[in-house]
């Protein structure tokens, strides 16, 4: 090339880069230059006056019509279609997700029973084989059988035994007393989830499991049961799965799309035993024939009987056995998510995701169906919203699970199939499941960085109940504070249970549970908090008679979602706190340190070193929080920069290699508890370790596992703390 060509190509190309940098600069300049949407000073109001009473018992009439177990043709389609109707009138853009997964049924034509099988061969006492009808709204087509989800088929016969609970506990208490091997047990609902109760009776090798809802869990001496009051009949069987594992049992990390790769059944991890549920009026005719030595104190429910351990029965039926008859089939379905969504108008990228299951096991007034009402006004009120000129600055997306009964399955998939996108781009996930169970306060649990929002939220929407008013507490709030019995407010760590569980241990996002709540809570129940839980009883009249007549109740906490999903999507800077998430760490941690820190420190584990982690930890949260106050939120990276910190800070106690011996949470701060999946634990790796240690014979290797996950939490406190930091390099790398 000549010297005359190299200069003409050298001018073309400083022009080419010249107009390349102006673009550039031109740019952001003009979007700069342009003011970013404010958030709309009206918003608030505007929303909280649309979510209507009126509207909610509307929506709730109507999703509680007819039985709608998940994947069933039917049920299934006739909410799918409603939901996207409704919201594609709301001006919501609609998605249908399916998924093929497996799913169980009770067999129609052979339905499951109980009896108690004489010497001769012949049956007596025979279970119910469904509940009784006690008004004309539960007389419906579609309603099945009580059942528990993926039970084994099989028909047991054996001594019976008592076992409470069925709690790890019990099971240590009534193994030392009784040989278990091949015995069927009957437990009680209540505690924990039904899938940890029949995990323990198969690691005790009992050959059947029976649950029922005891009277002293579910009714009040002295009170009406429904339908003269809210308590459960004897007649009542709470349903429910059985699976421990979330998702599809089939695809399990991966998503059960059209090209997944499925275990055979054999492979997987589904129940080996027969199991089934009855209500109280069968137990006690079993219950009341039992042998053997009186139950401790504890163990005594409310029949009138005296609760005996067995084995076996006694007088007449000495020879006698218990007989189950389980026919409950698996089978592939089709399961639908319905999803909407609203376009931010300034970070269309970044998204806030509100979800509800559709599912439930029959008519489900309560759960979930309450929340769908809730759902499904919310995205109503933000439709009329946008019509009359609010522009989110996020994304907002609208989630209707399907298949959430059966193990938290819609959700799951849903998770597992955009996980790379949802774990860079969601701000957090909000939970209304069973928003309404009773009308005693609002409550919210989850992530503690989003306590702050929660109570701001709760504050701006007022009390729905007129004696709570008259008692000087104006707000949701109040009386949120007050029922918490004191100065601190109960805002609760969230184990498992519905459909927050994917967001949090999968993708790291943080998240809130969110309803109001009934003071419900007989010795022992603390699970459903209502008592017709699962029930063909759990009906529209039984939520009109005896939770929320007026429906003020769904209409505040649906108000209490809006706001908490409306300063999300809008507040230029994240409403999160890092330091109320660190606090409740550190708070953890000395409860923890108060049942294992004398055993670390005797095997020269050195719990100054947590400590220290937690102080560090600390430290960067409330520096990033120092220089949040001084940084100019109208610089837009800036203010994206720190809005990353928030909102990814979560996302460092994810363990790409999961908890041990758990398949499907990764949350190395807060997972459910090991033998109670309900519950939620803290560091939850290191505390597994160290369960039951002291009688495992192979003390050197067992403690060998506690260094381990006591590196391995060390580890992601410090790469939450690297989260937090300033981000240049040197300080952003530093540990110091």
């Amino acid at each position: 090339m000549t010297d005359a060509g190299r200069i003409i190509l050298l001018a073309v190309v400083v022009c080419a880069v010249g107009v390349g940098v102006g673009v550039i600069i031109g740019y952001f300049a003009i979007d700069n230059s342009i003011p970013e949407p404010k958030e709309n000073p009206d918003a608030s109001q505007m929303i909280m006056n649309e979510i209507k009473a009126e509207n909610l018992e509307k929506y709730l009439r109507y999703v509680t019509e007819y039985p709608h177990i998940a994947g069933r043709d039917v049920a299934e389609e006739y909410l799918v279609n409603y939901i996207a109707d409704q919201w594609k009138e709301s001006g919501l853009d609609v998605e249908i997700h399916p998924y093929e997964v497996l799913l169980s049924y009770p067999d129609d034509n052979d339905p499951n029973y109980l009896a108690i099988k004489l010497a001769d061969g012949s049956l007596t006492s025979q279970s119910q084989l469904k509940e009784e009808i006690l008004d004309h709204s539960q007389n419906k087509s579609g309603v099945v059988n009580p059942f528990n989800a993926y039970s084994a088929k099989g028909d047991p016969e054996g001594e019976l035994v008592y076992v409470n609970y069925a709690s790890i506990d019990d099971f240590l208490h009534i193994s030392k007393l009784i040989n278990l091997n091949n015995k069927i047990c009957i437990a009680r609902y209540g505690k924990l989830f039904r899938g940890d109760k029949v995990n323990h009776a198969e690691l005790y090798n009992c050959s059947g499991l029976i649950l029922y809802s005891d009277p002293k869990d579910y009714t009040v001496l002295g009170r009406e049961v429904y339908p003269d009051d809210w308590f459960l009949p004897g007649t009542g069987a709470q349903r429910g799965s059985i699976q421990l594992l979330s998702g599809d049992e089939l695809t399990p990390h991966y998503p059960a799309i059209e090209t997944a790769w499925r275990l055979k059944l054999e492979d997987t991890d589904l129940v080996k035993i027969p199991v089934t549920p009855i209500g109280y009026n069968d137990a006690k005719m079993y219950l009341e024939k039992l042998s053997g030595n009186e139950v401790l104190e504890d163990w005594k429910g409310g029949l009138n009987i005296t609760y005996r351990y067995g084995p076996g029965f006694v007088g007449e039926h000495s020879t006698s056995k218990m007989k189950m008859h389980v026919n409950t089939t698996n089978q592939m379905a089709i399961t639908k998510n319905v999803v909407g969504i609203i376009r931010g108008s300034v970070e269309p990228d970044r998204y806030i995701i509100i979800g509800n299951h559709r599912d439930a096991w029959v008519f489900g007034s309560v759960d979930p169906s309450s929340g769908t009402a809730g759902v499904l006004e919310i995205a109503r009120s933000f439709g009329e919203a946008i019509k009359n000129g609010w522009k989110p600055r996020r994304s907002i997306v609208f989630c209707s699970w399907g298949a959430e009964e059966y193990g938290l399955i819609g959700s799951t998939e849903w998770v597992e199939e955009f996980t790379k996108v949802l774990g860079s781009r969601t701000i957090a996930y909000l939970n209304i499941d069973g928003m309404i169970n009773g009308n005693y306060t609002v409550q919210l649990s989850g992530s503690h960085n989003l306590k702050q929002l929660s109570i701001d939220s709760a504050k701006t929407v007022p009390n729905p109940s007129q004696e709570e008013i008259a008692n000087g507490r104006k707000n949701t709030f109040d009386t949120w504070l007050h029922t918490s019995g004191g100065s601190e407010l109960k805002f609760a760590t969230l184990g498992s249970g519905s459909d927050y569980a994917p967001f949090l241990q999968v993708s790291g996002i943080s998240v809130l549970n969110l309803k109001y709540a009934s003071n419900f809570n007989p010795v022992g129940s603390g699970v459903s908090g209502y008592p017709v839980y699962h029930t063909v009883y759990e009906t529209f009249d039984y939520m009109k008679a005896f939770i929320d007549p007026d429906f003020l109740f769904h209409q505040a906490t649906a108000r209490v979602g809006a706001e908490i999903a409306r300063r999300l999507a809008d507040s230029p800077l994240l409403p999160f706190n890092a330091v109320d998430y660190v606090t409740r760490m550190i708070s953890d941690k000395n409860t923890m340190m108060k049942t294992f820190g004398e055993k670390l420190e005797s095997h020269n584990i050195k719990t100054d070193m947590l400590n220290s982690a937690l102080t560090d930890l600390n430290n960067a949260a409330k520096d990033l929080h120092k220089r949040i106050e001084k940084i100019d939120l109208k610089d837009p990276l800036l203010l994206r920069a720190v809005n990353d910190q928030l909102m990814q800070f979560e996302r460092a106690f994810i363990d790409k290699q999961g908890i041990e011996g758990r398949n499907d949470v990764s949350h190395v701060i807060y997972t459910p508890l090991l033998h109670n999946s309900y519950g939620a634990a803290a560091f939850p790796g290191l505390v597994d370790s160290m369960f039951e240690i002291e009688s495992d014979p192979n003390q050197e290797a067992r403690w060998d596992e506690v260094r381990r996950q006591y590196s391995i939490l060390l580890y992601h406190i410090g790469s939450a703390a690297s989260t937090l930091r300033d981000f240049t390099p040197i300080k952003g790398f530093s540990n110091q």
